[in-house]
């Protein structure tokens, strides 16, 4: 009997040990402009939507559509932004009353209406395997 509830032990201890994989968020940009600059992706939680997003990814623009892949995401309720970084400065540019001269767009097409749509409203739920996240950039 003791060697048994050891052996139980040893086996829950490993188990607990083996790192827990997240899922994969794939984000299919549309609208992307010829090729100028990079598509920047951010996947964010309801605390750090539209500040400091917890997964992010940048890659090259291709004309028409863009596919960028973020692995390792936890399970759950997330939203997911895009814009195209068309002068490659690593920020979405602004005119002088703050609306984006870049194009942007959110998951689910959440709308910006006179500022950025809700959390809720690009809210999109994350499972095991692989999520895929359509944004039309406008």
């Amino acid at each position: 009997m003791r060697i048994e509830s050891t052996l139980l032990l040893a086996c829950a201890l490993l188990l607990a040990a083996v790192p827990a994989t997240g899922a994969t968020v794939e984000v299919r940009v549309s609208g992307v402009a010829g090729g100028k600059g990079k598509v920047n992706v951010a996947v964010c939680d309801r605390e750090r939507f539209l500040k400091q997003c917890a997964y992010s990814a940048s890659v090259p623009a291709q004309a028409g559509e863009t596919v960028v892949s973020l692995k390792d995401i936890p399970p759950g309720t997330w939203a997911v932004l895009a814009y195209q970084d068309e002068n490659d400065n690593g920020q979405l540019d602004r005119n002088f009353i703050g609306i984006p001269k870049e194009k942007y767009g959110f998951s689910r097409d959440a709308a910006s209406r006179f500022g950025p749509p809700s959390f809720d409203a690009a809210a999109i739920e994350v499972g095991e395997g692989t999520t895929v996240a359509p944004i039309k950039l406008h």
